[in-house]
């Protein structure tokens, strides 16, 4: 009896994987594709440039409206307990601590691309390490970096919101450098406000929030597992991070 040949349906071809530019449209608006897409390419280039131009941007309206000076001044007045300590010195230890101070912010914002490099690889290990070990998921390094990259996104328009209210007028005088945008609650309270409620409430964040809900989908879209279970490890996190920076503002 002869062999029957079947025939075999020929496969399908794929179609090409999505730019960088549609990644970053799509994780806005469709993000799981977007985050699909980094299982074929881990490429993470261009929310990087982005975050650089935005915080240069940043960077260039605190310099043009308020002033470095201005901006340390600020963060002395902010924190009564450093206020008190520079009344008490003399006055040439205030202008070498305000020299300090300004240096200090100038440099912060001037090693941006190295510490957006810095910060995103350690949420990657962390995640990747809860999710491989604690979830049985199957994320590498690098997919874990891209998912972190992309997922930041939604801090463009905090930066955004950050150099147009400087431009439409913000008093340099209230300018907080460490919340620059009124997207959470500890904005609008009074600069009085005990420490541990201020850092509970700068911690409740429209483009925090935004951020979490992307990262926790992209990360069980990369490493197959549950969706529910993204959101925990990154809520998870985000909880124990937010305690911690609480407890340090109360004790400190």
């Amino acid at each position: 009896m002869s062999d029957i040949s079947v025939p075999v349906a020929p496969a399908v071809p794929q179609g090409p994987g999505l730019t960088q530019a549609q990644r970053v449209i799509y994780t806005f608006t469709a993000p799981s594709k977007t985050f699909t897409d980094i299982k074929r390419s881990t490429s993470w280039w261009l929310p990087f440039v982005l975050t650089i131009v935005f915080g240069y941007g940043l960077f260039g309206a605190i310099q043009t409206k308020v002033g470095w000076e201005q901006v340390a001044e600020n963060s002395i007045k902010q924190n009564p307990k450093q206020a008190e300590q520079m009344e008490k010195q003399t006055p040439e230890q205030r202008a070498t601590a305000m020299k300090i101070t300004v240096v200090a912010t100038q440099v912060s914002f001037g090693a941006l691309p190295l510490f957006a490099l810095i910060g995103t690889a350690i949420i990657a290990g962390v995640l990747l390490a809860t999710i491989n070990f604690g979830f049985g998921g199957k994320v590498t390094f690098w997919q874990a970096f891209a998912v972190v990259f992309y997922a930041g996104l939604p801090g463009l328009f905090k930066m955004l919101l950050g150099i147009i209210a400087l431009f439409v007028g913000l008093d340099p005088e209230s300018f907080n450098v460490k919340n620059f945008a009124g997207t959470n609650i500890g904005y609008y309270l009074a600069p009085d406000t005990p420490k541990l409620l201020m850092s509970l409430a700068t911690s409740i964040d429209i483009t925090t929030i935004w951020t979490l809900v992307l990262a926790s989908i992209g990360i069980s879209i990369v490493a197959g597992i549950k969706r529910s279970s993204g959101y925990i490890a990154v809520f998870g996190w985000w909880i124990v991070t937010v305690l911690i920076g609480a407890g340090i503002a109360m004790l400190f």
